[in-house]
């Protein structure tokens, strides 16, 4: 099992269970102890779970989102192959806001050698495409939010309104045609609806897991969607949803 799997395997049965031993971690992954005590360890650091002699208990509640740190290992070449899509939606010369998460940071990167203007809503991506040679990087003003880095607050907000942007590409943590786009910070939510508003079209990405998730803020419903960049992975009737609403899906 790749590191990443079994981190995520440890953090959901810890999560589900309150606690679990180091003995019974290692029996439901097939690791080690030492390599479980090592895993434990990283995940305390990230503050997903507390360590104690033997084993470890829940810190993370329902409701709140994993670690930046911890969803950046996830998923990556699905993420990327999302990037790329969207990157071909854009246009040299386009304005673009780009919004906070993993996936968004992943189209930062793609999008860093193109001749656009960016305005990045975390530091991750402004940090990746610091120095892009052809592509002119604005940044908003914000506080940033610890581990997530994305900008939030009424500065963030006040530089969206200001700016009128021709494409922006928005992150989720839950995707529905039922209950629409939503995040788990209502902070994030408030800039995520500032950015579709000052956009003229908005691409939605999500991997296949944001699609059996609601979050608590509610961000827009999918009908402010122009398209949805997706896995191929995605639940059938979700994309037939999705576009019946008018939302043109392109599953990677």
């Amino acid at each position: 099992m790749a590191s990443t799997d079994r981190l995520r395997q440890i953090t959901e049965a810890v999560r589900e269970a309150g606690q679990l031993s180091v003995a019974e971690l290692a029996a439901l992954t097939g690791a080690s102890e030492m390599t479980v005590r090592r895993d434990l360890e990283s995940l305390a650091a990230q503050g997903v779970l507390e360590r104690y002699r033997g084993g470890a208990r829940n810190l993370l509640l329902r409701g709140e989102e994993p670690p930046f740190t911890l969803r950046a290992e996830e998923g990556t070449e699905a993420k990327r192959r999302i990037a790329a899509e969207v990157a071909g939606l854009i246009s040299d010369g386009e304005s673009v806001v780009l919004d906070s998460g993993t996936t968004c940071l992943e189209v930062a990167r793609a999008l860093a050698h193109r001749r656009l203007t960016v305005v990045p809503l975390s530091l991750h991506a402004a940090n990746a495409l610091t120095g892009a040679p052809l592509l002119r990087l604005l940044l908003p003003g914000g506080e940033p939010r610890p581990g997530e880095l994305a900008l939030t607050g009424p500065l963030t907000e006040a530089s969206l309104a200001a700016l009128r942007f021709d494409t922006a590409v928005i992150g989720c943590c839950g995707l529905s045609a039922a209950d629409g786009l939503t995040a788990f910070d209502l902070a994030d939510a408030a800039v995520k609806r500032a950015a579709i508003a000052s956009s003229r079209r908005v691409v939605a990405v999500a991997d296949a897991a944001k699609f059996a998730r609601t979050a608590l803020a509610f961000v827009a419903p999918v009908t402010a969607l122009d398209a949805v960049v997706t896995g191929t992975d995605v639940p059938e009737e979700e994309a037939e949803a999705l576009a019946a609403a008018g939302v043109s899906v392109r599953r990677v």
